[in-house]
């Protein structure tokens, strides 16, 4: 079984930082590729970055703000947010995509989500 654990998150005023982390772990045979996405109430989920093959992309609307980095063993997923504003408040969840032991193809793999709230 494979399971994504993230921690970080909390409370920030506007303009500050926070780093969110997520692991895979479990019987992993090979990781695809992980990634952030964010939702708000009432909101479809929204993608915010991932990273495949050593390879980063994020949405417009962080670039320059939020960085997405990994580990060497490509089990675990960072997500560096840095001027932090009110609107990107919202539940981060991490995605892996990722081949278990035994499988032929990858899965799709989901944290628990954890809350980022930006406010003064």
């Amino acid at each position: 079984q494979v399971q994504l654990v993230q921690t970080g998150g909390g409370l920030v005023e506007p303009g500050g930082s926070l780093t969110l982390s997520c692991a895979a772990s479990g019987s992993i045979f090979s990781v695809y590729s992980m990634g952030w996405y964010r939702q708000t109430p009432g909101s479809q989920r929204e993608y915010v970055g991932s990273l495949s093959n050593g390879h980063t992309s994020v949405v417009d609307s962080v670039k320059g703000r939020f960085t997405i980095s990994g580990d060497n063993a490509g089990t675990t997923v960072y997500l560096q947010m840095d001027s932090l504003k009110p609107e990107d408040t919202a539940v981060y969840s991490c995605n892996g995509m990722i081949t278990p032991s035994g499988a032929t193809k990858w899965k799709t793999y989901w944290g628990q989500g954890i809350q980022v709230t930006v406010s003064s």
